[in-house]
């Protein structure tokens, strides 16, 4: 994974927010480097994001790895375990990372905690608890009320049960297991047997900067802290923090609103200030009282009443309004709703017929609402780059998520000089295969869960 890579899915984490994390990211200064073995945040006046590149390409298979590890380092800033000037134990900086793993298993789901049962699958001993348990070792260690004393902690951390407020309660049980324990720990990355722990372990230093400290706070206020802290913490009022997060929700809605329909309004609609130009010929009848008109003369011989003139003009108007072709493939689901609703409030100005595709272009209406059309599954762009070819629109707009076979380019030419052609990504998707085609896009924000 290269650094824009990583940037990208750092950007697309802040955006998401899970346990306001924004607040700190975004003073974050994003820094490769193989100082540290796997990640860390270094306390200085302008803070950095320290980052092994080595130990992410090896060991985060998925997008979702990445922000796992991302997520765990920034757990240890907001747990404040960066701050601490007495050296932890080896019990205490497991069982650290052991109630971090498993607040973010539970909170995000088996995406990103395959990342621990992957990294940690050798994990044997105490260091187990770095990890979810498979549906086998549920079965084996966690059935019936005798459970060991390690394995009554596995399964309170990933449980819910064990949470931030029981770290040195665990860090004890940890201790207590190690002196029991010969196969302790068994990490990748060490022969030693000591293993490497993700985040920064090694150097930890007091009161972080004010940036940082400023941040915190406002994580604080931004989260409720549920499934972290068993109590609420300091900064946090619980019926207040849920009243901000669904305001901030609306806003983020609106703002994605307000966003996209920017987007669509560009590309669909004439620019006003646009110097392509059709003219256009008018016809005009006016009365005309004047006998000696020869054209009134001829009128009058059928409708003598009232005699009169047909005036022509030439008059130049813009170009059409988009045709639209908006991508109805499954991968598509979680944004259609939205998109429909935007297109609706613009369907005055699209040009009919508006065209659905997944393999094959197909009419489509906007109908109280609701998205009135057929799929075949698939995504196929070039189907609509024949389209385009054929019906030679002034302009078109193709809304989809980039997820499309590779293009030939030939095709692509004749598209772009048939029609002003230009993509609407949605923000899950890729612009990979359009930037290789060269095909002109913009790709929408997040849209908020």
């Amino acid at each position: 994974m290269n650094y824009d890579h990583f940037i990208a899915l750092y950007r697309e984490l802040i955006d998401d927010n899970p346990f306001a994390v924004r607040a700190v990211l975004q003073i974050l200064e994003v820094s490769f480097t193989d100082s540290v073995p796997t990640l860390a945040v270094s306390c200085e006046a302008q803070p950095h994001f320290l980052v092994n590149p080595d130990f992410i390409a090896r060991h985060c298979h998925t997008e979702n790895h990445v922000k796992a590890v991302i997520v765990h380092e920034f757990l240890h800033v907001l747990l404040r375990h960066t701050e601490s000037t007495v050296p932890f134990t080896r019990a205490q900086h497991i069982a650290f990372d052991a109630v971090i793993n498993a607040i973010i298993c539970r909170t995000q789901g088996d995406e990103w905690a395959s990342f621990f049962q992957t990294y940690y699958a050798e994990a044997e001993g105490i260091a187990k608890l770095l990890r979810p348990p498979t549906p086998s070792e549920q079965s084996e260690f966690w059935r019936g009320s005798d459970l060991s004393p390690i394995n009554r902690a596995w399964k309170g951390l990933y449980d819910g049960t064990l949470v931030s407020d029981d770290i040195a309660e665990l860090a004890e049980e940890v201790a207590r297991s190690q002196s029991q324990d010969t196969g302790l720990i068994n990490l990748p990355g060490e022969a030693d047997g000591h293993g490497v722990l993700i985040g920064n372990h090694d150097e930890l230093g007091g009161r972080p900067p004010k940036a940082i400290e400023d941040a915190l706070q406002q994580s604080m206020r931004e989260m409720t802290g549920a499934g972290i802290w068993r109590n609420q913490r300091a900064g946090l009022g619980h019926n207040q923090a849920l009243a901000d997060l669904e305001k901030a929700a609306k806003d983020t809605v609106r703002q994605w609103e307000k966003s996209t329909l920017q987007i669509l309004r560009r590309h669909v609609l004439p620019d006003p200030k646009a110097r392509r130009t059709e003219s256009e010929t008018r016809s005009i009848e006016l009365p005309v009282l004047s006998s000696g008109d020869r054209r009134s003369f001829v009128r009058a011989l059928w409708d003598p009443i009232l005699p009169q003139s047909r005036w022509e003009s030439t008059a130049a108007r813009k170009g059409e309004t988009a045709q639209v072709y908006l991508d109805v493939s499954g991968s598509m689901n979680s944004e259609m709703p939205a998109l429909i609703a935007l297109l609706a409030r613009l369907s005055g100005h699209i040009r009919r017929p508006f065209w659905a595709f997944s393999d094959k272009v197909v009419p489509a209406r906007i109908s109280e609402g609701k998205l009135v059309t057929s799929t075949t599954g698939g995504t196929s762009m070039a189907c609509v780059l024949r389209h385009v070819i054929e019906t030679r629109p002034r302009a078109a707009v193709v809304i989809t998520d980039g997820f499309i076979e590779t293009l030939d380019t030939d095709l692509v030419a004749a598209a772009i000089s048939a029609a002003r052609l230009h993509v609407v990504i949605a923000r899950h998707g890729s612009p990979a295969a359009l930037k290789a085609a060269r095909i002109p896009y913009t790709q929408l924000q997040r849209f908020p869960s």
